[in-house]
């Protein structure tokens, strides 16, 4: 019996891990090497979140949080203007709440050279 109430509690939880939203794609893509500082960030989740905080690390020393303009609601496609700070690796670090209420986290990053 302990081991079907195991094996249940850990298929419910696996189950939830899937229905979290992921990022689909970032502008720019993660790992890109680009030339120019872009003007913004864009973000695109597979599912609705609402982002509660956004960071921009430059060459892990200058930490930028990024305005997100009183964004209250749940969205999939989000884009950000981005200050240049030159040359480097810029790392976006970020947090949400996904539309089943959990708490969710990650990055992406890209090199300016």
């Amino acid at each position: 019996m302990n081991r079907f109430a195991a094996l249940a509690l850990i298929s419910t939880l696996a189950t939830g891990a899937f229905a979290h939203s992921r990022v689909d794609t970032t502008t720019p893509e993660n790992g890109a090497t680009i030339a120019e500082v872009p003007s913004e960030i864009n973000l695109n989740f597979s599912d609705d979140i609402r982002l509660t905080k956004v960071n921009v690390i430059h060459q892990d020393v200058h930490i930028v949080p990024l305005d997100l303009g009183g964004q209250t609601s749940f969205d999939r496609t989000f884009a950000f203007p981005l200050q240049s700070m030159g040359e480097g690796t810029y790392r976006i670090e970020w947090r949400g709440l996904g539309a089943d209420g959990h708490a969710m986290q990650g990055e992406f990053m890209f090199t300016v050279n």
